[in-house]
């Protein structure tokens, strides 16, 4: 799968870590930066992973801050984006089976790493259940940008 990555200083460590994770696990991993723990502004980093998914240049996004939000609110304001904020496992899980999140969004300072490895495995493993969810994501489709 290809899976664009971003973050800004504040998620920086998780996001090395996961980039080195998901190629181990035979993902191409597209890195939009940022390239070190100085200080800088996520949406730099986050909107072109936002539009790299939004494009179909990559399948999936994951984007990491201090709290995540930050980040998920960057990558929504892309039309076709939906990012997802995620603490565990289980938010992973429904995010994709109801909402189809194409992205997830993390905060490296609310989590462990082990959490961030749970949580990026069970949203690539889930698939979206569909049904009375796609009534749903259309009606979010509609809303005026």
């Amino acid at each position: 799968m290809r899976i664009a990555i971003a973050s800004d200083h504040a998620g920086f460590r998780y996001k090395e870590e996961l980039r080195r994770r998901l190629t181990d696990w035979g993902h191409e991993v597209s890195d939009f930066g940022t390239d070190s723990t100085e200080s800088c502004d996520y949406p730099v980093f986050v909107v072109p992973a936002a539009r790299a998914v939004a494009s179909g240049e990559c399948e999936r996004g994951i984007v990491l801050g201090g709290s995540g939000n930050g980040e998920a609110m960057a990558a929504n304001r892309v039309r076709g984006v939906r990012c997802a904020l995620c603490w565990n496992a289980d938010v992973a899980r429904l995010a994709r089976e109801h909402n189809d999140a194409n992205m997830i969004s993390l905060g490296e300072r609310l989590i462990s790493l082990e959490t961030a490895f749970a949580i990026v495995d069970r949203w690539l493993e889930t698939p979206f259940e569909g049904g009375r969810h796609v009534r749903r994501l259309g009606m979010l489709d509609e809303i005026e940008p």
